[in-house]
């Protein structure tokens, strides 16, 4: 593992703590100690079985089910894991470096199985959504008065995927911010949902909000956020301004 490299890249791209910067190097350490070299792993593509070996769902908590890793510890089976994917998720994206954007898993993953009309049109979606967040991000302010963005730029990468914008309110909360062009689904609630649990085990210490934005909610999605502490919804909308030329 490239450790320094890693520390640097946790501590100057991401903008994480020196407690969480930490304990994600610590986590991928134990990780490598149980299954050996993450840059080998990443580079021969095993890396994605290690991380499939630490899944531990909810029913198999239920169900009392031993730890199914490698990797010896005490204490909750699924915080513990989580968190050891967790190390992993950031050093895949450390590995991965910019490639690892919207614009290239579209282009890698769903464009592939994609064509005509439906391709084109998630195409156009993917290139709103990046624009919505380039705006966003220059005038952060105006989402919600006191918010800073703490991401240096590049979309945080967690357990389950990449958050849009991450920034920090006045009061010190950390807020995962996700934007959808149109009217947001339930599937939307459930993405960002993933996100602030994922954002709770990176950072412990820290209340977790979110955030998120759509020109519209569909009517089960106004129901499902009441149910989830700390979510707001924000509409967006788009408005030209037209002058003669000169």
């Amino acid at each position: 593992m490239q450790t320094d490299a890693f520390r640097r890249w946790l501590e100057g791209v991401r903008g994480y703590s020196a407690n969480t910067v930490n304990s994600r190097i610590s986590g991928a350490k134990r990780v490598e100690e149980a299954y050996g070299d993450l840059d080998t792993a990443y580079d021969d593509g095993t890396v994605e079985s290690i991380v499939a070996d630490m899944s531990y769902s909810p029913q198999d908590a239920r169900a009392g089910r031993p730890n199914p890793s490698r990797i010896q510890f005490n204490g909750d089976i699924a915080n513990n894991l989580a968190s050891y994917r967790a190390a992993i998720a950031l050093y895949r994206a450390f590995r991965s470096g910019p490639s690892g954007t919207a614009e290239a898993l579209f282009e890698e993953v769903a464009a592939p199985i994609i064509a005509g009309e439906a391709r084109e049109e998630i195409r156009q979606r993917i290139g709103l959504e990046r624009d919505l967040q380039s705006s966003l991000r220059r005038s952060i302010a105006h989402l919600h008065e006191g918010l800073a963005i703490i991401d240096n730029g590049l979309e945080r990468v967690v357990q389950s995927g990449r958050i849009d914008i991450t920034a920090r309110d006045s009061n010190g909360a950390i807020v995962a911010i996700e934007l959808k062009a149109g009217t947001a689904d339930r599937a939307a609630v459930g993405q960002i949902a993933a996100y602030m649990g994922d954002l709770m085990v990176e950072e412990p210490d820290t209340t977790v909000l979110g955030i998120l934005v759509a020109a519209d909610f569909h009517p089960n999605v106004l129901s499902a956020a009441r149910a989830i502490p700390g979510l707001s919804l924000k509409r967006y909308a788009v408005t030209f301004d037209f002058s003669d030329p000169t």
